[in-house]
């Protein structure tokens, strides 16, 4: 393990660098789901050009965005936990990812764009309805 590393063991840094940041199994679950009902979308781009933050999956034309969240990264109310283990570096990362969701959030809708937050325990396909139901709401926003 690097000097420089902050993870706590050579288990925990080989954990750390196995977690993906996108394609995720919920996420790759929820576009299959939509992608069978038809629906046509962008993975992993950014909506608001001029933010640097990409969104999990966009329907650019209705203006709908979609972010699959982990309960751990993301602070999920009903399942987060902090580690026992560097908790106060952990603590201030999910602060951070919490405080950065709410700020794409509130840009997005000043944008005039939906959000749906979809968290890695809700029932996807529940979940691709819901999303479906929103993009047929909102036909070509496009202008």
């Amino acid at each position: 393990m690097p000097e420089a590393s902050w993870a706590t063991s050579g288990a925990t840094r080989k954990s750390m660098q196995a977690n993906r940041s996108r394609d995720t199994k919920p996420e790759l679950r929820l576009r299959k789901a939509l992608y069978a009902m038809g629906l046509r979308y962008r993975v992993c781009t950014r909506p608001l050009p001029d933010v640097r933050r990409t969104v999990d999956i966009v329907f650019r034309r209705a203006k709908v965005a979609v972010e699959i969240r982990g309960c751990f990264w993301h602070g999920c109310p009903q399942h987060y936990r902090a580690p026992s283990s560097n908790s106060g570096y952990w603590s201030e990362k999910v602060q951070r990812n919490m405080r950065r969701d709410a700020d794409t959030a509130a840009r997005l809708a000043e944008a005039g764009w939906t959000l749906t937050v979809v968290w890695e325990h809700d029932d996807l396909d529940v979940a691709a309805e819901a999303i479906a139901e929103q993009v047929k709401r909102r036909p070509d926003r496009s202008g």
